[in-house]
């Protein structure tokens, strides 16, 4: 039976089919530190598993986004869960840490389909300020999978091994799939016939990459992104093996910055009663200036602790709950007509962004938290930089 598109039930099946990204990327940081000793491999080759995994979720939203504007949102989803579950399993049999990073690649490729398809299908249903309030409520949601996933990949790690992750992984995108083959509507009823033309396909990308609020709207979220994604890289290394903490209790203080995206998304939600959805996002970006710059500085001046990494990352963190919902809906909301690929290439310009923020943190890695924090604070003031602008288009019209 088919879920009602504006029902709570499908609500909740889109949060999940999101989720898989984040979990994907988080579930198993704890296990970090113990894939380079099993691999023999060093930090920065661990890390690629990362910004690979990026790599792929960029690249894989320019083709499926359009294939959802073509043949349905529907199909492609489903068709990508199958990938997920299918590398999923790659990795765990993975005998090196190049085989690892090739499943991991695909592994991206299949869940980028959960993220891509379900923030167009919200678009289809929603109008543009009920989806920011939708997509904000679904990000609260979505944190659970970041705050419970380290938390159990951790357990995982410390009990059976970090293949085990994957296993986990596995049996949650079999389910998504089933449930998605058996009760998921189709939302985008008009077919553009022409969305997987090559002449169209880059028409459509060239005009949406040249639109100026589309510019400001994604570069903002993307560089709030690539500062959490400099944390989610390099924060197991830091808080491991150099601050020693252990991988069963990582997943605490992973939760706690979580937390402060968590509520950053729900004070966002409430703004949005009595705010514009660009001052909203003009705030959240003075936010993450502040906290950016306060975290660098204090891991430079303050004694090595975890108090100093995780207080100024749950300040920032709050910046980026109020940046990335109403960022997606404000990208989207201009262009009913291309949704897919509006979302398609606004993750690709986010993950990108994540990826190279990620690769420099494991380039940079010096056994302190400095350089992670310097990325974060760069991310954070270019962030900012963006946000100002989405934000002075709103004043200008008052």
């Amino acid at each position: 039976m088919r879920l009602q598109p504006q029902s709570f039930l499908l609500a909740a099946l889109l949060t999940a089919l999101v989720s898989v990204a984040p979990l994907s990327t988080d579930m198993y940081l704890p296990a970090l530190p113990a894939i380079g000793q099993y691999f023999h491999a060093d930090t920065a080759q661990v890390q690629l598993t990362l910004s690979v995994y990026l790599i792929g979720f960029a690249g894989g939203q320019l083709i499926l986004g359009p294939l959802s504007d073509r043949f349905g949102r529907r199909p492609v989803l489903i068709a990508g869960l199958i990938i997920f579950c299918i590398s999923s399993i790659a990795c765990l049999l993975a005998s090196s840490i190049f085989a690892l990073i090739i499943a991991r690649l695909f592994q991206a490729i299949g869940a980028c389909a959960g993220a891509a398809v379900s923030r167009a299908m919200v678009r289809d249903i929603h109008g543009a300020k009920d989806a920011a309030r939708l997509l904000a409520h679904m990000g609260t949601a979505m944190a659970t999978a970041p705050l419970v996933g380290p938390l159990i990949g951790g357990q995982l790690t410390a009990s059976y091994g970090w293949q085990s992750n994957f296993i986990l992984l596995a049996g949650i995108g079999v389910i998504l799939t089933l449930l998605s083959m058996f009760a998921l509507p189709e939302s985008h009823t008009k077919p553009d016939l022409l969305a997987l033309s090559a002449r169209r396909m880059g028409l459509n990308y060239k005009m949406l990459a040249k639109h100026p609020e589309f510019q400001d709207f994604v570069l903002s979220n993307a560089f709030g992104f690539g500062g959490l994604f400099a944390f989610i890289s390099g924060s197991s290394f830091v808080l491991i093996d150099a601050l020693g903490m252990g991988p069963e209790t990582f997943g605490f203080a992973f939760g706690v910055v979580v937390l402060g995206y968590m509520t950053g998304t729900q004070v966002s939600v409430r703004l949005l009663k009595r705010m514009e959805l660009e001052s909203v996002v003009g705030l959240g970006g003075r936010i993450g200036l502040i906290a950016g710059i306060a975290g660098l500085l204090t891991v430079l001046i303050a004694p090595p602790s975890i108090f100093t990494v995780i207080a100024p990352m749950f300040c920032y963190n709050i910046g980026v709950g109020f940046i990335m919902p109403n960022t997606m809906a404000g990208a989207i909301a201009p262009f009913p007509h291309m949704a897919g690929a509006a979302s398609a290439l606004m993750g690709f310009i986010q993950m990108t962004s994540a990826a190279l923020s990620g690769a420099l943190v494991g380039y940079l890695y010096d056994g302190t938290a400095a350089p992670m924090m310097a990325v974060i604070g760069v991310c954070g003031a270019l962030s900012w930089l963006f946000a100002r602008r989405v934000e002075s288009r709103i004043l200008n019209t008052v």
